[in-house]
């Protein structure tokens, strides 16, 4: 695939020629999978599997260290009166906040995210994003959850969005680097499309849905173009990456019609942590509340877990 990025006009002419997305179809074919229901031992099964694909996310500027390690706590230890209940696949926390996460989480196997790159807006030089980036790291992340520059996206420099993204994927080491598309932004089906083209070309470990931070973040049909995307990669290349809808998921409800969804659209390969996640911080309780009925008969109601 490097032909395809050697120049912009290269790059361009393979992503306009990419099959454009029939925009009724993926909502009628979203809302559709959306209608399936699951009960009893496959719902027990679909919770807890959920529940192992949280990000637990707290991004807010009042974010303190006594936060962040409440928040590891209970990362850890989801309900802390079922040992039985599976814990999340990782906290995402601002960079400054990654060392005490960190020290929280050692020896869980959690992983440690942050986000980076001038988040949200991503409207810093790159030498800043780069420096953001190296930081998190350096602080011991794992994981980047990095934002595209939306505005050289849409202004149609593609080449300009994929050599950012490449040279922050660098800065990552080690570390897996989720790209977060901000798709509320980026107006069509078949921007979307493109965009997840990119971060795959330029290596990203993940392609992500949003940043939580603006009015419309992670909804089916957008999902769905965008598990179509990873499939059809994979077919391509040979090579797999992972899918995170983040912002706006707050039901047990929402999240296994998004498993419905990656099952009918991906396949089951994509039905693990280490390839499909959720971005939340409110998602978790109401898994947790609908696992205790599934476990006890007896609906805990939100009172019986900590508001994050």
């Amino acid at each position: 695939m490097s032909s395809v990025t050697r120049s912009d006009a290269a790059l361009r002419a393979f992503l306009h020629g990419l099959p454009g997305v029939d925009q009724v179809g993926a909502e009628q074919r979203a809302a559709m999978l959306g209608t399936r229901s699951i009960k009893t031992t496959a719902k027990a099964w679909a919770i807890d599997l959920a529940i192992r694909m949280v990000d637990l996310t707290t991004l807010e500027g009042a974010d303190t260290p006594g936060k962040v390690r409440a928040l590891c706590a209970k990362a850890r230890r989801p309900d802390p009166a079922d040992p039985t209940c599976p814990p999340v696949a990782a906290i995402c926390v601002y960079p400054a906040m990654v060392p005490v996460a960190v020290e929280a989480l050692a020896g869980s196997g959690i992983h440690t995210a942050s986000v980076a790159t001038a988040f949200p807006s991503g409207q810093a030089p790159l030498e800043v994003k780069l420096a953001d980036t190296k930081a998190a790291v350096a602080a011991g992340a794992d994981e980047i959850d990095m934002v595209i520059n939306r505005g050289a996206f849409l202004s149609g420099r593609y080449l300009e969005v994929f050599e950012e993204i490449a040279a922050v994927k660098q800065a990552c080491g080690t570390a897996h680097l989720k790209v977060i598309l901000e798709t509320g932004e980026l107006a069509t089906y078949d921007n979307v499309r493109r965009a997840s083209w990119i971060g795959m070309l330029a290596g990203g470990d993940f392609i992500k849905t949003s940043t939580g931070k603006v009015p419309v973040a992670a909804t089916l049909p957008v999902t769905l173009v965008m598990l179509e995307a990873v499939r059809d990669f994979r077919d391509l290349t040979g090579r797999q990456v992972g899918v995170k809808p983040a912002g706006g998921i707050r039901t047990t409800k929402d999240a296994v019609k998004y498993l419905v969804l990656v099952n009918e659209t991906a396949g089951d390969d994509w039905l693990d942590p280490d390839w499909f996640r959720f971005g939340a911080s409110t998602l978790l309780n109401d898994l947790l509340m609908q696992r205790t009925k599934l476990t006890t008969g007896v609906y805990s109601g939100p009172d019986y877990f900590t508001l994050d």
